[in-house]
């Protein structure tokens, strides 16, 4: 069905979905191709300098934030994957085909990176129950609720930081690109969020906190978390890391908020 047909729908009720439209609209205007990034031509992450330890300790650290992202992006994979065959209406269903895209593209150039910066590091446990969360939530709201209004969201701050440590290489240029893509996806899941909120029931309500306070304290575990490769940095960064924390989570807070939901339940609770 084309899109200027999906348009002409809101005159039959369907106003409500204008902004998940347009959010379909920007996704494909904003696509790209992992052969558009600048292989060759830069060097996939920063080179170290020093003795060749500490060369091979810094590149064991990016090596290791390349494996959180290409997990993370993996297990994406299939959460769009659900969201696109779950939704309902047709204009979710529109923006969820560019989604599964757009996290399959994120997928293939993770891939590459990390095999260009010499392979995989150790697996993050925290992201993978972050993933079952939102798979096995019960409503199509809380998924959305969990993915989009909430993770996508709060790991744009992720990206940008990894990007200002990253500059002149390969990695510093994804995350640019990815920090949009996931911009796009955290308004489409707000938008659409908001239409399946219009009518917003008290056991609705519930359930969204309910599905917060699981959410919350795994994504302050997520956050915090630091393999092997980067235990000696983590231990340097501590306390801006558990400040930054608390300024994500009290910004997923004000989101809920701003939807509708009662969030005097939602538990804040940091490590």
């Amino acid at each position: 069905m084309a899109t200027g047909q999906l348009i002409e729908m809101k005159d039959e009720g369907r106003e409500a979905f204008a902004e998940v439209l347009r959010f379909y609209e920007l996704a494909k205007r904003r696509e790209w191709q992992v052969r558009d990034l600048p292989w060759g031509e830069v060097p996939p992450i920063p080179e170290g300098k020093g003795s060749p330890q500490s060369k091979a300790r810094r590149r064991d650290m990016w090596r290791s934030v390349l494996t959180q992202q290409l997990q993370a992006d993996m297990l994406a994979c299939d959460m769009a994957s659900q969201l696109l065959n779950i939704a309902p209406d047709v204009e979710a269903k529109l923006y969820y085909s560019t989604m599964v895209q757009d996290e399959s593209r994120h997928t293939e150039a993770w891939l590459k990176l990390v095999t260009e910066a010499g392979g995989t590091a150790e697996r993050d446990p925290h992201l993978d129950k972050l993933a079952h969360t939102t798979l096995e939530a019960d409503t199509l709201e809380e998924k959305v609720f969990l993915m989009q209004v909430f993770y996508e969201r709060l790991i744009i701050s992720r990206f940008r930081l990894i990007a200002r440590s990253a500059r002149g290489t390969l990695l510093e240029e994804l995350c640019g690109r990815l920090a949009t893509d996931d911009g796009i996806h955290h308004g489409a899941g707000m938008a659409y969020e908001r239409v399946l909120l219009q009518n917003l029931s008290k056991k609705m309500n519930q359930k969204l906190v309910d599905a917060a306070n699981r959410l919350l304290p795994e994504f302050a575990a997520h956050a915090l978390w630091r393999p092997r490769e980067r235990a000696w940095i983590g231990r340097a960064m501590e306390s801006r890391d558990v400040e930054r924390l608390r300024e994500d989570l009290e910004l997923g807070v004000r989101l809920a908020e701003s939807l509708g939901l009662d969030v005097s339940g939602v538990q804040l609770t940091i490590p």
